[in-house]
């Protein structure tokens, strides 16, 4: 049985509603989280190769990441905002053609200004997919199991940071780095197919069910989420970012591969048990997860010198970080009901700026000659998401159920 089928199949209870998960429909939106986050990282393996074949410095070529980032941050609140009447299906073709034809141009470009501008739109397209992703998913499925739907889309991202960008950088370096973005066009076209085909269309929001963005910021149970999302997002940046410099400090000889290939793994298995308890327990494996993150930098910050505590430290980690997508999208969904959409994509504004955050901070922790810190660091931010959380009872992270 695959870690997909286990997470729909999960533990049934007694009173459940009766209903199937789409197994089939949800992997095409866990194919295209895979295909945004391949699109996202991939640069930052391949930077040498990329800065030889532009004829640029590989900090130049870093920039190719930053751009698409940007991207995201740019296109994602303002582009689902405008398109909420659209059929949600032809957004979605159009949001993946987009990664199909700048991954295309990226692959054949030379110039540098060129594949900059690629990149950016290559983000845009990006953000409009983690823009719509949740809230298509979730139509696609019961209503007591739409957390679940949501555990098996977030497979992908794992996939993609632990096997898909390490084996894309052996490719591009074997190859050439233009045969990685090639390989990524190929896998847009074949989406694109799967999403026309096997698919449904739902239709957008009426002009009289819309709120304005601003309305559903303010929705009872949003801003919570949405902090809790900026400082676990944060905090996990902060110490993913520059794993390499704190593995270092450890003084344990662990590689950086074998870390993240742990991290990977273990991000999958907290997947699984999240899609299991998600639907009947969202706040108590939100606040679980949270206590073993926090548990995990403490153990990582402890100078101990051991590779086995690290690699248990890192595993933990992985295991909570897994369902964090799942668990922040289903309680931001279920808070935001038909203003779904528009809430997932300030999710993804938020997001990135935690990303770009968490490497800017992580950068001043690195430059102050203190990687071992860095456990440290982000020990506040996990205790802050952690009292935000249990505060938010009555509107977010509600008790009970999410369906009686």
């Amino acid at each position: 049985m695959t870690v997909c089928e286990k997470i729909a199949v999960g533990v049934q209870d007694s009173d459940s509603t009766p209903g199937r998960l789409p197994v089939g429909q949800l992997l095409a939106f866990s194919v295209a989280g895979f295909l945004a986050i391949m699109t996202e990282n991939m640069p930052a393996g391949l930077l040498p190769q990329i800065g030889g074949g532009l004829g640029v410095s590989e900090a130049l070529a870093g920039q190719t990441v930053t751009l698409y980032a940007f991207g995201s941050v740019v296109a994602a609140i303002p582009v689902i905002a405008v398109t909420r009447s659209w059929n949600r299906r032809p957004l979605f073709l159009l949001a993946i053609a987009g990664l199909l034809i700048f991954n295309t141009l990226t692959a054949i470009s030379v110039h540098y200004g060129l594949t900059l501008a690629a990149r950016f739109v290559a983000g845009m397209s990006a953000g409009v997919v983690w823009g719509l992703v949740a809230g298509y998913a979730r139509r696609l499925a019961p209503p007591h199991l739409q957390g679940r739907a949501l555990a098996i889309v977030g497979v992908g991202q794992p996939i993609a940071l632990s096997l898909g960008v390490p084996l894309g950088s052996w490719l591009g370096g074997l190859f050439d780095w233009r045969v990685v973005f090639w390989i990524m066009s190929a896998l847009a076209f074949l989406l694109l197919a799967w999403v026309r085909v096997g698919i449904p269309d739902f239709p957008g929001q009426e002009r009289h069910q819309r709120l304005p963005v601003r309305q559903v910021f303010l929705i009872p149970g949003v801003r919570p989420i949405l902090l809790v999302l900026f400082a676990w997002i944060l905090a996990h940046n902060i110490l993913y970012t520059y794993v390499a410099p704190f593995l270092g400090a450890t003084k344990t000889d662990l590689r950086v591969d074998l870390i993240l290939l742990v991290f990977g793994v273990s991000s999958v298995v907290g997947i699984w048990g999240t899609g299991i308890l998600v639907d009947r327990r969202l706040r108590v494996a939100t606040l679980i997860s949270l206590v073993i993150f926090a548990a995990a930098a403490i153990v990582l910050a402890i100078p101990h010198h051991s590779a086995a505590l690290v690699l248990a430290g890192v595993t933990a980690w992985g295991l909570t970080f897994g369902g964090a997508p799942t668990l922040l999208q289903t309680a931001l969904a279920d808070t935001a009901g038909e203003h779904a959409d528009v809430a997932q994509s300030i999710l993804v504004t938020i997001f990135n700026l935690a990303v770009a955050a968490g490497g800017l901070m992580g950068a001043l922790v690195i430059e102050n000659g203190a990687p071992n810190w860095l456990p440290l660091v982000i020990l506040p931010l996990i205790l802050i998401s952690l009292i935000l959380t249990w505060r938010s009872k009555a509107h977010g992270f509600r008790i009970g159920r999410r369906y009686q």
